[in-house]
């Protein structure tokens, strides 16, 4: 699963990196982004009218299987080769394809009886687009939800021993593929949904206290030492 992320850059950044249209004038940088913090100040790329642009989408809210959001945090990802399977997905492939910006997600080591988190990203540090599929539906009430959904396939070298999953993260000469459901079918877009080279990545572990959402700075993403990483039956946010 890949329910944690991190968008930590500035959206002039990933403004003239995906020469995007507009300004999220709510867009602040996040560093420990989960699903139940439906926000629409996290930046979803979607095309629209030859260009790409970012719409305000509420993270994870599933918009067919629950018409509630709270359901939405279990529908955080999909797994690429059933899409064209699943109800809640299959429509969208064709035509509601996007693709969020981050510049990182964790992931938690097993060592024993604990559970060790880590911080993914390139060995660059620079943002990378993960494939979605986003859709729009309306409450009882008339109120618009607009919802996201993160594409996950099988792991790279690197996320195998830490997790059976990972996300789709999309090579730079792929994202306009991605996007632009009106020239590239999903049949060709499908091949697309890979994992990326573990060459590209690397990780480390940080401190437990990313375990809560509630901690949303700089240090969810600093490195710790074993040392610094309490054991079973110390305090800690396990």
């Amino acid at each position: 699963m890949c329910g944690r992320f991190t968008a930590s850059f500035e959206f002039s950044d990933i403004r003239m990196r995906w020469n995007l249209d507009r300004d999220l004038p709510r867009y602040t940088l996040r560093f420990n982004i989960a699903p139940e913090q439906i926000s629409p100040t996290i930046p979803v790329i979607v095309r629209h009218k030859g260009g790409n642009e970012v719409p305000a989408h509420a993270l994870g809210a599933d918009p067919l299987l629950g018409k509630d959001p709270t359901i939405g945090n279990r529908m955080i990802n999909a797994r690429a080769e059933t899409l064209t399977e699943k109800p809640a997905f299959k429509h969208l492939v064709g035509s509601r394809r996007c693709m969020i910006p981050a510049d990182g997600f964790y992931e938690w080591r097993k060592e024993g009886r604990r559970k060790v988190p880590m911080w993914v990203h390139l060995k660059s540090r620079e943002p990378f687009g993960l494939a979605g599929l986003w859709d729009v539906w309306r409450k009882p009430g008339g109120g618009k939800v607009e919802s996201f959904t993160i594409i996950t396939t099988e792991p790279n070298d690197l996320i195998e021993p830490i997790h059976n999953r990972m996300p789709a993260i999309l090579q730079p000469e792929d994202e306009e593929q991605w996007l632009d459901a009106s020239r590239t079918t999903f049949t060709k877009a499908r091949s697309l949904l890979k994992p990326l080279a573990a060459e590209l990545m690397d990780a480390h572990d940080v401190s437990p206290i990313v375990n809560s959402a509630k901690y949303d700075g700089p240090e969810c993403i600093q490195p710790v030492s074993d040392d610094d990483i309490p054991r079973v039956g110390q305090l800690s946010l396990l």
